[in-house]
């Protein structure tokens, strides 16, 4: 009998098939004593496993590119950690196997991540992976992960490691459900990128059994339990509308009406510009520059290696416009050169802009860099700082950019919500505002975006977060400024629209969502969209704020 399920729907599409559940975690290695002669034997071979994860982690990354790249060489930099080397060493030494004192000494540093806040708790599901993987090559048993088949399936699992993720093949794996993660996860992110539908915190997704058919509906968020013909039906009918709207959708981003949007794309560095093209972005509006500084997180790049990479976007977009974010280290996103290693809760501490102003140089050179890089071509370039939180840093962020010779419009990230409460102040010292709506929920809510647990409260939906939004876009427009939307709420195509209705001037998303937003954005008025944000806003819950646009915008 057909059942439905509901969780999070986090990358467009519908996926009907089999479910193939993700393969099992490595069992724990039994706790047997080892003769000190051993000793250093056992230490040189955690060594040599610790290295070929991290190797294969890197591998991994470079074949995947883009947004995938940095997240698995920031596993690879945590299979390396000195400390739990260090750690790992001291339990051989007492007489622990290799396997077991790898075990031990993550389990160890688990405890600790989890108990220090729910931003760090986020990176527990990628530690555990790591530590699977070592544990494996160690004990010679094959590595977790997607099921080998050779028939399309639906991948079921509690949680996808960024190394699974990024190297799924669209043409087996239909799409994936999982029970933990949010709609602004690591591997969320990865999925609209592959364009694969999926389906995240849905309470129960393990009890699936192996083989039963199921429907995921990566837009609702519904998955459909042994669906009946007619269910089949109508979603494959759904799903084939929705194709031929977006085969005859092409050009700029324009509601019905002539209203322009500008859809620009999200890229985390040079290996995402080929997609971008392809689905028609009007430029970059969040080229995302970690990547080029977690190739070694011992020191920062060169000028000239940091020009190399900038040029080779900016020379993809003639004419078009490319907003960088200059680098956003901390919090998740640790360097050893640049970020604190003992800070409490480093989400709430020295992250984006404010390690870049303790760090001048690192500022310096890299708005020297963009400068450089920008040199000779007609593109439009801009550049803004993350983690932005009043005039003050404003300021200093529009004096570095002209300390260093950068010919180009700057701005500030709308992360936090100080900065939507007084955007006004803040667009006296910069000429653009873009929302990141991903932190700025996160932020709002004190709810971390990769915690399942909280993922309704990291919903874009939250009429808090439309009334930040609203904040931004009114401040922009009150000082004939722009405004964009660069985090993932823009890749919803009905909240686009609501989006356009509250004032936004910009969206910028995956490449893989840009045909369904532009060809939803084409079916409907400006006057509509501000109808439905209007509605959106009015609501109590997310739930209900999507039902009352959706009910405005079906003329309901």
């Amino acid at each position: 009998m057909e059942t439905t399920l509901r969780g999070v729907g986090v990358s467009h599409g519908v996926a009907i098939g089999e479910v193939r559940h993700m393969g099992t975690a490595v069992l724990e290695p039994p706790a047997k004593q080892i003769p000190a002669e051993e000793a250093e034997r056992e230490q040189g071979r955690a060594r040599q496993a610790v290295d070929a994860v991290a190797a294969d982690l890197m591998a991994r990354g470079n074949l995947a590119g883009g947004e995938a790249q940095a997240v698995l060489e920031a596993q690879a930099m945590m299979a390396q950690d000195p400390e739990l080397i260090a750690d790992v060493d001291r339990r051989i030494a007492v007489g622990s196997t290799a396997e077991r004192a790898v075990y031990d000494a993550f389990a160890a540093y688990r405890d600790l991540l989890a108990g220090a806040g729910e931003y760090l708790a986020g990176r527990v599901a990628d530690l555990d992976d790591v530590r699977n993987r070592i544990v494996a090559r160690l004990l010679g048993v094959p590595m977790p992960g997607v099921p080998d088949s050779d028939e399309p399936y639906v991948l079921v699992a509690r949680d996808l490691a960024p190394a699974d993720t990024a190297l799924l093949d669209p043409a087996l794996v239909l799409g994936f459900v999982t029970e933990e993660g949010g709609p602004t996860s690591h591997s969320a992110i990865l999925a609209r990128a592959l364009g694969v539908p999926a389906v995240v915190a849905l309470p129960g997704a393990g009890e699936l059994a192996e083989g039963t058919i199921v429907a995921v509906d990566g837009s609702s968020g519904e998955v459909f339990v042994d669906p009946t013909e007619e269910k089949k039906a109508q979603l494959e009918a759904a799903a084939a509308e929705r194709r031929a709207a977006l085969a005859g959708s092409t050009g700029p981003g324009v509601t019905s009406d002539g209203h322009k949007v500008p859809l620009l794309a999200n890229i985390g560095g040079p290996a995402d510009v080929a997609a971008a093209v392809e689905a028609g972005a009007e430029g970059v509006g969040l080229f995302r520059t970690e990547f080029l500084f977690l190739d070694d997180n011992k020191n920062a790049p060169s000028e000239e290696k940091q020009v190399e990479a900038y040029r080779q976007v900016l020379e993809a977009f003639p004419e078009g416009r490319v907003v960088v974010r200059v680098l956003d280290a901390g919090a998740d996103k640790p360097l050893d050169f640049l970020t604190p290693a003992d800070e409490p809760n480093p989400a709430l501490g020295v992250r984006g802009l404010r390690t870049l102003l303790d760090h001048p140089e690192v500022l310096r050179t890299q708005l020297t860099a963009l400068a450089k890089a920008a040199e000779g071509l007609p593109v439009h370039l801009e550049v803004m700082a993350p983690m932005v939180a009043d005039r003050t840093d404003a300021r200093a962020f529009a004096d570095a950019c002209r300390a260093a010779g950068v010919r180009a419009k700057f701005g500030a990230m709308v992360e936090i919500p100080s900065a939507a409460l007084r955007a006004r102040s803040i667009l006296q010292e910069v000429e653009f505002l873009s929302l990141g709506t991903n932190d700025l929920a996160q932020y709002t809510f004190a709810a971390d975006r990769q915690v399942g647990a909280v993922s309704r409260l990291q919903d874009p939906w939250q009429p808090a977060l439309l009334d930040l939004v609203a904040l931004s876009a009114e401040a922009a427009r009150a000082e004939g400024k722009s405004c964009g939307v660069c985090g993932e709420a823009a890749s919803d195509p009905l909240l686009a629209c609501v989006l356009t209705g509250l004032g936004v001037t910009s969206l910028s998303m995956g490449a893989a969502s840009i045909p369904y937003v532009r060809a939803t954005l084409a079916k409907y008025t400006l006057a509509q969209c501000e109808r439905a944000a209007a509605a959106a806003r009015a609501a109590d819950t997310a739930e209900e704020a999507r039902g009352a646009a959706q009910a405005v915008l079906s003329g309901e």
